[in-house]
C-alpha cells in the first residue's frame, strides 16, 4: 500500500488534507474508489435528525455540472457500466464507485466534484426527501429493521448514538437547502476523511494533487457523556403476535481500545455460521430459529454488541433462555478450544474474503482508516485478532451477559 497525502480545496476558505491510500494490483481490470468521512447521523444538528443521510442522497443525485452535464454522479458512473453507491452510518459516511480502469480518471474527478461541490438545489432536495421518507416508511414496516434502531435507542438513551440513522420524518420535512449547505460547509467537508483506490494504477487526477503535507484543519467531533442504559422490552404475547424479532444488546468497549477484538470473536462464536455455538443449539438442536446474526461495532464513547434473532412469538421465551445459557456457559468456563478456534478463524476469514473483492476492500480500508484516524492494514488487524485469547472471550461474554438487554418488534397475528 502506498500512502500519499492528497490535498484538495473544498468550497470556502478551509483547505482539507485528505490521506490517499492506494492498493495497486496490475492484474485488475477495474478501479475501485472510496471516500470515507468521519461524520454521520450522530452529528446531525438538533432538530434536523437525518440530515446527513439526506445529504448523502443529494451528493449522489445532484447534477455534476461539469462539462455541461446534467447527470448525477450515480448516473454518470452507471452509464459507463460501473457501479456507484453511498452509505451513512452513525459515525462514518462512505461514497464509492467501481469502474473499468480506463474510466478511472474521469470518475475520480467526478467523485471529487460530487463530494466537495454538490449543486444543492430545491428540486433535488424535494425529490430525494420523498425517496428518503419512502425508505424510512419501508424500514418502519419491517420489524427486523425497526428492532435494530430500538436496541441502539435503549443502549444509548438520550444520546446521539441512540438516534435513528435515517432520521425522523417530521424533522426531515423541515430541512431546507440552506440547512444542507451549512452542514456541508461546516461539518461535511471539514470532517476527517480518507480516500482509497484499489486498482491497476492510481488516477493521475489524484496523484497530481498529492503532497507530503501534514496537518488537517478539520472539525473534530466531540464526545458526549453516556446515560444509563434503558430497561429493554417485554417478550411478545403469542396470542396477539405470530413472528417476532429479538435484538439482544450490550455496550462494549469504545473504538480504539486495545483488546476490544474479543467482542468481535464472541459475535462469531454466537453468529450465523454452522460452526457457531448458537447455530448448533438454537437451530440444529432446538429448531427455534433459522435467521440470526451477531455483530459488534465500536463508536467514540462506547461500542455496541448485538445479536438479532427471528423466531415465532411463542418461541421467544425459549430463545431468550438459550441465549442466556450459552452466554453463561462461555462466561463461566470460556469457549472450548475447538469453538474458540472456529470463531477466531471466522473473524479472520471475514476480513480476508472482503480484501479479495476490490470494491469491498476499498470500503474496508476507508472505513477502518477514518474510524481509527490512521491508515489501516489487513495484516495489523489480523495480528490483533490473533492476540485474542479464550480468556479474553470469556471476559467479554461475562460483560455482555451482565449488561444484556432485549428489544422486541413483532408481526401482529
Amino acid at each position: 500500500m502506498t500512502d500519499y497525502d492528497l490535498t484538495t480545496r473544498p468550497p470556502g476558505p478551509a483547505t482539507a488534507s485528505v490521506p490517499l491510500l492506494t492498493v495497486v494490483d496490475e492484474r485488475l481490470k477495474t478501479t475501485s474508489i472510496c471516500w470515507a468521512l468521519a461524520t454521520g447521523s450522530r452529528d446531525d444538528p438538533e432538530g434536523r435528525g437525518g440530515i446527513a443521510h439526506l445529504l448523502e442522497h443529494l451528493v449522489m443525485s445532484c447534477p455534476l455540472g461539469t462539462g455541461g452535464t446534467h447527470l448525477s454522479f450515480s448516473e454518470y458512473v452507471e452509464r459507463r457500466g460501473g457501479q456507484a453507491n453511498a452509505q451513512t452510518g452513525l459515525e462514518v459516511m462512505l461514497y464509492y464507485a467501481q469502474v473499468h480502469a480506463d474510466d478511472a480518471e474521469d470518475v475520480a474527478a467526478a467523485l471529487l466534484r460530487a463530494v466537495l461541490e454538490p449543486e444543492l438545489g430545491d428540486s433535488t432536495l424535494d425529490s430525494e426527501r420523498t425517496v428518503v421518507l419512502q425508505e424510512l416508511a419501508a424500514a418502519a414496516a419491517d420489524p427486523s429493521d425497526a428492532v435494530q434502531d430500538a436496541v441502539l435507542a435503549q443502549l444509548f438513551p438520550g444520546h446521539p448514538l441512540g438516534r435513528p440513522v435515517g432520521g425522523e420524518p417530521d424533522q426531515l420535512g423541515r430541512v431546507t437547502t440552506s440547512d444542507l449547505e451549512t452542514v456541508h460547509r461546516e461539518r461535511f467537508v471539514r470532517a476527517p476523511g480518507v480516500l482509497v483506490v484499489v486498482g491497476p494504477s492510481v488516477p493521475q487526477v489524484l496523484t497530481r494533487a498529492a503532497a507530503r503535507a501534514t496537518g488537517r484543519p478539520v472539525a473534530q467531533a466531540p464526545h458526549v457523556p453516556l446515560e444509563p442504559v434503558g430497561a429493554g422490552d417485554p417478550l411478545p404475547d403469542p396470542a396477539t403476535h405470530d413472528f417476532t424479532w429479538l435484538c439482544f444488546g450490550a455496550r462494549s468497549p469504545r473504538a480504539g481500545v486495545p483488546g476490544r477484538a474479543a467482542h468481535g470473536v464472541l459475535a462469531h462464536l454466537l453468529g450465523s455460521s454452522p460452526s457457531s455455538l448458537l447455530y448448533r443449539t438454537l437451530r440444529s438442536e432446538h429448531g427455534l430459529s433459522y435467521s440470526f446474526h451477531a455483530w459488534d461495532r465500536g463508536y467514540r464513547e462506547a461500542g455496541a454488541w448485538r445479536l438479532l434473532i427471528g423466531a415465532e412469538a411463542s418461541a421467544a421465551g425459549r430463545v431468550q433462555v438459550v441465549v442466556d445459557e450459552l452466554l453463561a456457559a462461555v462466561a463461566e468456563q470460556g469457549p472450548s478450544p475447538d469453538d474458540f478456534d472456529a470463531a477466531l478463524r471466522q473473524a479472520e476469514m471475514s476480513l480476508v474474503l472482503e480484501s479479495e473483492t476490490p470494491l469491498e476492500y476499498a470500503k474496508l480500508i476507508a472505513e477502518r482508516s477514518v474510524s481509527a484516524g490512521r491508515p489501516w492494514s489487513l495484516e495489523e488487524e489480523i495480528t490483533e485478532l490473533r492476540r485474542v485469547s479464550a480468556e479474553d472471550v470469556r471476559r467479554a461474554a461475562a460483560d455482555v451477559r451482565r449488561d444484556l438487554l432485549l428489544t422486541v418488534r413483532s408481526v401482529a397475528a
